[in-house]
This record gives C-alpha cells, structure tokens and sequence, in this order.
C-alpha cells in the first residue's frame, strides 16, 4: 500500500494502509503525567532532608499535583480530537501547513500588557501604589487586545 505524498506521487506506508496509524504518539500528556513521578518522591525527599521545612515540603508536591492536572487535561483532550500530522512519525512537513490561528502582527496591546506587567512587579519592590496603576494599565490592554478586531479598519 501506499500514501500520497505534496507532490501528488505515492510513498510507502510502514502501517500499510493509506490511513494514519492509531498510534499515534500524543506525547503532551505524558509529559506532564512524567511530572508527577518526579515533583511527588522529590517533595517527600526533600521533607525528610530539610526535617520538614514548611514552604518546599507543601510546595514541591503541589507542583506534582498541578503538573498532573495539566496532564490529565491534556490526556483527555487528546482522546476527543484526531490525530495531527505532529503526532505520525511518517507524516510529511506538508500535512501540517495551512492556518495555524489568527494573529496580528502589527500589535501594540502585548507591548502595553508586558509593561504592565513590569508596572505591577515594580509595585511590589518599590511601593503597592504602582501596582493599582499596573494593574488598570494592564486591564486597559487586554481589553485593546481581545476586542482589537471589532473596530476600525479590520471590523467584521
């Protein structure tokens, strides 16, 4: 058997057929899930070398615990969709191609969100009275930014 490949010819198939193969790899979720074997014995080791330290003994397993919700996400997640071109160690570079999202490339609001966020953590070193102003400069750009298409020359 055999699959069309960007040029409209044929190559071989290592699954035999024209399809992807079930297996695909999907290898987010396990990485995640792979943090939860380590965050977890290294909080544990760590409570027992620092004699339980508060902070890093609750902290380091809370990490394994957030790793591994965002692992679970993303294993369930991964059984709702197909399998991508990213996830066929036969795939072509050309399967992927094609819109990958919408982006703005002449934006100024993630420029006014990063120094907002600058703002913010400079409040917090030099006096909270900053951090209100970075906080309101911060929520002005985020609103530029999601509603940036629904006015002017780009409005829909």
């Amino acid at each position: 058997m055999s699959r069309l490949d960007e040029f409209g010819g044929t190559r071989p198939s290592l699954t035999g057929s024209g399809e992807r193969p079930r297996h695909a790899m999907k290898v987010e979720p396990y990485l995640f899930l792979g943090g939860i074997l380590f965050f977890i014995p290294i909080g544990l080791i760590y409570a027992w070398w620092s004699d339980g330290e508060p902070v890093g003994t609750v902290g380091i397993p809370l990490v394994g615990g957030l790793v591994g919700m965002i692992g679970g996400y993303l294993l369930l997640l991964s059984r709702r969709i197909d399998a991508r071109p990213e996830d066929d160690p036969e795939a072509l570079i050309a399967e992927g191609a094609g819109d990958q999202g919408v982006f703005s490339p002449w934006s100024w609001w993630p420029i006014t969100i990063a120094a907002a966020g600058a703002i913010v953590f400079l409040g917090m070193a030099i006096g909270w009275w900053l951090l209100y102003v970075g906080v309101a400069l911060g929520v002005i750009g985020l609103v530029g930014w999601v509603f940036e298409f629904s006015r002017g020359q780009h409005a829909h």
